[in-house]
């Protein structure tokens, strides 16, 4: 939200659900900013009462930290799909499963800045998904990472719209697109 330079708030958040619904998409994450169970429900429940409305699923983002652990389950208990975020480790892990959490989303960037062994956790979160939360592999930096982590089997990524659009052509897709238009045009001159 803050890096599109949207506000957080609740409005902005019923904003982002109608837009969905306009846009035709099946599915929403949105993080609550609360830990606090009063707070939590004075947002939890216009959101799911719009998502259902709109018919537009909604996934609740909430952090893979122990003093959030009191809304993670009561976030659950209302029904509601939930993403643990910034989930760095094995524990981690093991306690998002406990948590019943329906996806987990480790920075990948972060933990490869970090020095660590990215791709051991990727592969557990990977092979608990049979049984438990599903990967949602967040902070890809290269188009390289996003191959390697779909090759694992990732169930699903986030990429900056920039990465889309930058990733979405190829140097040697163009060149070879070059070469083609060549071809046709010398097969073309020889007919």
């Amino acid at each position: 939200m803050h890096q599109a330079g949207l506000p957080v708030s609740l409005p902005t958040y019923l904003d982002l659900l109608r837009a969905a619904a306009d846009h035709g998409f099946g599915e929403l994450m949105l993080q609550l900013p609360y830990s606090d169970l009063e707070r939590a429900a004075q947002w939890l429940a216009p959101m799911q009462e719009l998502s259902q409305q709109l018919s537009v699923q909604m996934t609740i983002k909430l952090p893979c930290a122990p003093d959030w652990e009191a809304c993670i389950r009561w976030v659950k208990a209302q029904g509601q799909a939930v993403l643990l975020t910034g989930l760095s480790n094995p524990v981690q892990l093991l306690w998002a499963h406990d948590m019943a959490a329906d996806y987990v989303a480790p920075y990948v960037g972060r933990l490869v800045n970090d020095g660590r062994d990215v791709w051991a956790l990727m592969r557990a979160c990977v092979a608990q998904q049979s049984h438990g939360p599903q990967l949602l592999a967040a902070s890809i930096k290269s188009p390289d990472v996003l191959a390697q982590l779909m090759g694992l089997g990732a169930a699903a990524v986030t990429l900056p719209p920039a990465s889309l659009v930058a990733w979405s052509t190829d140097a040697l897709t163009q060149a070879a697109v070059q070469q083609f238009d060549k071809d046709v045009q010398t097969s073309l001159r020889g007919a």
